[in-house]
């Protein structure tokens, strides 16, 4: 007997493939534009400003090919599918690495540069999509999660002492008593207590 949807269950919401797809390629188009100025101002001939489109516009085409080829692929399975996980951003990633291959003709090309880059973004979405580790909790207090890593790694005094020693900010139990009296016997030096008062 069914008692309706399961709460731990994520809903999907579809997304505008259109959209989206429409502002990624206005993006990669703008840094193909940038790449292709780049490689026009660095070659040895000079061809003009508008070498940007008439020499390397091909650079161009393929920024905006691959942006737009990444994201209608990822919207479009999204929908399909209806799941937001990784296999998403894996096939937008093969067609959009394909556009590369696509530049080069051959179809080991093809296949081969859209494998790498599914690869290469597929398991980067799979570990979270960061390159500084984990995502942190939001709903964990960063200050109490690191006092409890303090006391949760913290050793007794008795045991750092017994591997280190006193010294070096590490102290124990009486320890201005034992210097006062280090002191005393090598250097003929006595000490007054630390809390005793002092005299102007």
């Amino acid at each position: 007997m069914s008692l309706g949807p399961d709460p731990d269950e994520v809903v999907y919401h579809p997304r505008d493939a259109i959209s989206s797809t429409a502002k990624t390629t206005a993006v990669t188009t703008l840094a193909g534009t940038t790449a292709s100025a780049i490689q026009n101002t660095l070659t040895k001939q000079n061809v003009g400003a508008m070498g940007i489109f008439t020499r390397y516009g091909g650079t161009i085409a393929v920024f905006a090919a691959m942006g737009a080829s990444y994201e209608f692929v990822k919207c479009a399975s999204a929908n399909l599918r209806e799941k937001d996980d990784h296999w998403n951003t894996t096939l937008g990633a093969f067609f959009s690495g394909s556009m590369v291959g696509l530049k080069k003709g051959t179809l080991p090309a093809f296949l081969g540069y859209g494998a790498a880059l599914a690869v290469i973004a597929g398991v980067y979405d799979y570990t979270g999509g960061s390159l500084s580790g984990y995502r942190k909790d939001p709903d964990v207090d960063e200050v109490a999660r690191k006092e409890f890593l303090r006391k949760n790694r913290r050793r007794p005094i008795e045991e750092t002492l017994a591997n280190l020693g006193e010294g070096r900010g590490i102290h124990g139990p009486g320890y201005e008593e034992r210097r006062r009296q280090r002191i005393k016997e090598n250097y003929r030096i006595d000490l007054p207590p630390p809390n005793a008062p002092t005299h102007s």
